[in-house]
């Protein structure tokens, strides 16, 4: 038996068998072995160090170059700042758990930095103001968010829903648990389960978490880059942050580089602001530099935007590692970035600033020429754009309608006794509004358009434009047949009511049903329209546009009054405390109409609070031989500031619903009829072409009566006079309408033996306008809107009316060339470009758009009669009594008989050897002798001619009230 045994056992060994299995023992002792050392011996020293290591690339963001004005003066700069950032670096078991410890997490970090008087980024394009979210993009800006939040690539993709979600529908989907899960609250058993503290989120709490999410979104192929909370805290943050970093998991502060403007109000219409590249300007700025990366800081417009690249610098860049939930373990190689250059601008700080005030100072000094103490301005039987005047009642409703007086605090829990009082005449002034609304919507019997009182118009208009053709297009405009005889009658002749026309567009199916019906799209017409009847008085009990409506009538019914809106201004801190100026308010000591007068002489209340007409204007000062721009003013402004790194989107909504329109550059974006400023032009077309002489005589009777209908002067307007025989210096100077009305009429081929032809004359009007770079952008690095040419009636062309429309800055061009006889340049914004230590790079040089040649005498013509225009005017003695010879033109521009006209002056100075070349315009700014007495406080300042206080006295400068004829 023992033979039999060893046999079996030396043939298993002896078996492949067995040295197999004797190998694998081996290994696997081996390999036991391992795990034991690795998980039990250096068991510790692995968890320290986690072996799962990934190589990342970060690049380093580089320190901005400065830019400068001229002189040297700094007008942007950065600062080292310190930031609160997160990282998605938590491990959780499952997305609910993540969702709801990351929303706490998030929460507590605002709830932080906000206790220390700092505030968290909300750049999402989104706000919550009135009980509802708004966005404050638009456009294609708008379209790029949602295709981004929808996790569309292109903006093509998106459904017709998701293009149409509002921003409540947005914030929906992204408080959703497929999304953030975000809630209003949650039961103590998902607290418990969850391991979070927090009972739930307001809607601005939500709105503050999903900003900061959907940054971690957008950084989630990189999670080891943080995300921002808060950008430029205070050393309290800091300090409270650093403390409480054990408990907020992620949680960072960040060295950061903060971007300055120290006189940013006079500079932010041509430097701009820096923020987060959008996908669009990412893709666009690749193509130049493929080193921009998603969360990179880029200019967004003015010289920031347009030196970008040159500003940026260079990006460093470190090498690292990180684990698998994105901690750093290690730094293994870094390379420092490069600062960026600095720009130099042609603008004077000094002027620029001076000419802002200027500016301010005149537009208060307009306003408070025409504010009358009256409730209504009543227009007469001959309505005149130069007479129209500004009840004191417009002055109290214009602070409540341009938001100055925030009317959403009237409810609030802090608000004083007088705002509660106010609140609560309003909510009885509403619901006796709407309820004579209903009753005209409900009546067999209603009222026509045209015999309703202008109160109960108001609503009505309110409620088809804004109500039921609004976002909701319940109304649909796209359906709404315009030369339908009931929408012309509702129109146009106003013989019908609002419910007449209402149910018409029920039977023409106008009215999208979904939108108003519910679940219930089977309806019959009278079911519909009072599903509509409904949905109106719905809308018009939360709208705050509306309600912003009938604070008007409630201070012309004096159920408010407007002693009231001037105490308001002090409970709302619009105005520091003063307890005598109250007190004498109170008493009635001093009236409300005094109040404000001098509130606005002392520029307390200023023309762009306001918003009323005058309230915007613009000045533009270049070399008269380079085209380098000195000053380039335009009012209103804003604090660019409050846009720049991350942008305060409620700063930027305000701006946006500002009625004076902060964000329109008045220089480079307000295309107007230049009126009689054109009249040079049609000089010297006149005068190349041979249909004048400078000796020739033109006899001016007030009325042109070679076209009709028959065009007038100014002076036969007005006086009922004319002007009698005119040379084209006397022309200039006395801006005879019917003079160049025959030039025109002449340059067209009238009184020749071709004939009168209206495209011969446009097109010699055009080649001279062109010639004077009139055609073309001015090249100034600003967004600046295309001129126009006037392709209509070459006999009013001929005075600057026709379809004429050029900016300031076209305009100023126009008007250099002039000045130097011919040089025509491209207007610039650009000195030089230097590196940090001041080496230079490359100094900009004029460049030269167009050459003019014409005779010197046609020179001399134009410039005798724009002295003259100076010199001999005697509603422009501001010009001759300066101790300058100037030369000049006023220009005036009708926009309606119920709008106070554009007013323009450009000129240039010395007259014997000019130096600079001037435009200014103010919109509505009644006449031009308006915008020759800012030109004079212009030439002063420049010049010298006068002590600087006299000049900036920061109050209201006088308006003389004269009606220049031009």
């Amino acid at each position: 038996m023992f033979r039999e045994f060893r046999d079996t056992l030396w043939n298993l060994i002896k078996s492949r068998t067995f040295i197999l299995s004797v190998g694998f023992l081996v290994l696997f002792g081996i390999l036991l072995q391992r795990v034991f050392y690795l998980q039990i011996v250096k068991g510790s020293d692995y968890l320290e160090s986690f072996s799962l290591k990934t190589e990342r690339d970060v690049s380093l963001s580089s320190t901005r170059g400065k830019i400068y004005d001229r002189n040297g003066e700094v007008l942007a700069y950065s600062e080292l700042s310190y930031s609160v950032t997160i990282q998605d670096n938590g491990s959780y078991a499952n997305k609910s758990t993540k969702n709801a410890r990351l929303n706490e997490t998030i929460y507590r970090l605002i709830q932080l930095v906000e206790n220390n008087g700092d505030s968290v980024v909300n750049d999402l394009g989104i706000v919550y103001e009135n009980g509802n979210y708004a966005y404050t993009l638009e456009g294609r800006a708008l379209l790029r968010l949602k295709a981004d939040i929808y996790g569309k690539n292109k903006t093509s993709e998106l459904t017709p829903s998701q293009e149409l979600a509002s921003a409540n529908e947005l914030m929906k989907y992204l408080c959703e648990a497929k999304k953030y899960n975000i809630p209003d609250s949650y039961t103590e058993a998902e607290k418990t389960k969850y391991g979070i503290a927090v009972d739930g989120y307001t809607p601005e709490q939500k709105l503050q978490i999903a900003t900061i999410r959907y940054g971690m979104d957008a950084n989630s192929y990189k999670r080891y880059v943080a995300t921002t909370v808060a950008t430029d805290v205070s050393e309290e943050t800091v300090a409270a942050v650093l403390e409480n970093q054990d408990s907020l998991q992620g949680a960072e502060v960040a060295e950061s580089s903060r971007r300055v403007y120290p006189d940013s109000v006079y500079f932010s219409s041509i430097i701009g602001y820096i923020g987060k590249a959008s996908q669009d300007e990412l893709e666009s700025l690749q193509e130049k530099n493929e080193d921009y990366e998603l969360n990179d800081i880029v200019g967004k417009a003015g010289i920031e935007q347009y030196m970008e690249t040159e500003l940026q610098g260079t990006k460093g860049y470190e090498k690292m590692y990180v684990d698998s939930v994105g901690r750093i373990i290690e730094v293994a190689e870094q390379k420092e970035p490069v600062p960026g250059n600095d720009v130099y601008l042609t603008i004077d700080k000094n002027l620029q600033i001076a000419c802002y005030n200027i500016l301010e100072q005149k537009l208060a000094g307009i306003l408070i020429s025409k504010i009358q103490n009256t409730k209504e301005y009543n227009p007469g039987p001959n309505p005149s754009a130069a007479k129209i005047m500004i009840p004191i009642y417009d002055v109290y409703y214009a602070l409540i309608d341009n938001h100055i007086i925030d009317i959403t605090h009237f409810g609030a829990d802090d608000a004083t006794e007088l705002e509660k009082s106010v609140s609560q005449r309003f909510q009885t002034k509403r619901e006796q509004a709407v309820a004579a609304i209903m009753a005209q919507l409900n009546s067999d019997s209603a009222t026509a358009y045209q015999n309703l009182s202008r109160e109960m118009k108001n609503y009505m208009s309110y409620i088809v434009a804004n109500v039921l053709m609004g976002d909701n297009q319940v109304l649909m405009k796209s359906e709404v047949d315009t030369s339908d005889a009931t929408y012309i009658a509702w129109t146009n002749d106003e013989t019908i009511s609002l419910r007449e026309y209402l149910q018409y567009a029920i039977s023409q199916n106008w009215i999208d049903v979904t939108k108003i019906s519910g679940d219930n799209p089977y309806l019959d017409s009278q079911e519909i329209y009072q599903s509509v009847l409904d949905y109106i008085q719905s809308a018009l009990m939360e709208d705050m546009e509306f309600g912003k409506m009938l604070y008007k009538y409630m201070l012309l019914d004096d159920q408010m009054s407007g002693r009231e809106i001037c105490l308001l201004l002090y409970d709302q801190n619009v105005l520091e405390y003063d307890e005598d100026t109250i007190s004498r308010l109170n008493s009635g000591a001093l009236s409300s109409y005094s109040f404000m007068i001098d509130k606005i002489q002392k520029l307390e209340i200023t023309p762009a609070q306001l918003a009323l007409e005058p309230c915007s204007g613009g000045i533009i000062i270049v070399d008269a031989d380079t085209g380098d721009t000195l000053a380039s003013v335009t009012y209103p402004s804003y604090d660019n500031n409050r846009l720049t790194n991350v942008m305060d989107s409620n700063y930027y909504n305000s701006l946006q619903k500002d009625l004076s329109s902060p964000f329109v550059n008045r220089v480079t974006q307000e295309n107007l009829a230049p009126g009689s400023t054109f009249k040079p032009i049609t000089a010297i077309a006149g005068l190349e072409e041979g249909a004048i002489t400078p000796s020739t005589v033109i006899y001016a009777s007030g009325q042109f009566t070679e076209i009709t209908p028959s065009p007038t002067c100014w002076i036969f307007n007005q006086y009922g006079g004319h002007h009698g025989n005119e040379t084209v210096v006397t022309a200039i100077r006395d801006s005879c309408n019917c003079f160049f009305y025959e030039v025109g009429y002449r340059l067209a081929g009238g009184r020749s033996a071709g004939g009168y032809n209206v495209e011969k004359g446009l097109s010699i009007l055009e080649k001279y306008a062109r010639m004077f770079g009139l055609g073309d952008k001015s090249g100034l690095e600003l967004s600046e809107y295309e001129p126009r040419i006037s392709d209509e009636d070459a006999v009013r062309s001929s005075i600057g009316q026709g379809t004429n429309s050029y900016s300031l800055s076209h305009i100023v061009r126009y008007v250099a060339t002039l000045a130097n006889r011919g040089s025509c340049y491209d207007l610039t914004l650009l000195d030089k470009l230097t590196e940090t230590d001041g080496t230079l790079i490359e100094e900009y040089q004029p460049k030269l758009h167009n050459q003019v040649e014409i005779a010197n005498s046609s020179w001399d013509a134009v410039h005798q009669g724009m002295r003259l225009v100076a010199e001999n005017t005697s509603s422009l003695k501001v010009l001759s009594d300066l101790g300058l010879n100037v030369a000049g033109k006023t220009g005036t521009a009708q926009q309606s008989k119920s709008h106070p006209n554009h007013a323009l002056f450009v000129g240039f100075a010395p007259y014997e050897q000019p130096e600079i070349a001037v435009a200014v315009r103010i919109a509505n700014g009644y006449t031009s002798a308006n915008c020759a007495e800012a030109a004079s406080d212009v030439f002063k300042y420049y010049f010298k001619l006068t002590d600087e206080e006299e000049i900036l006295s920061g109050t209201a400068s006088g308006s003389s009230g004269q009606t220049i004829g031009d």
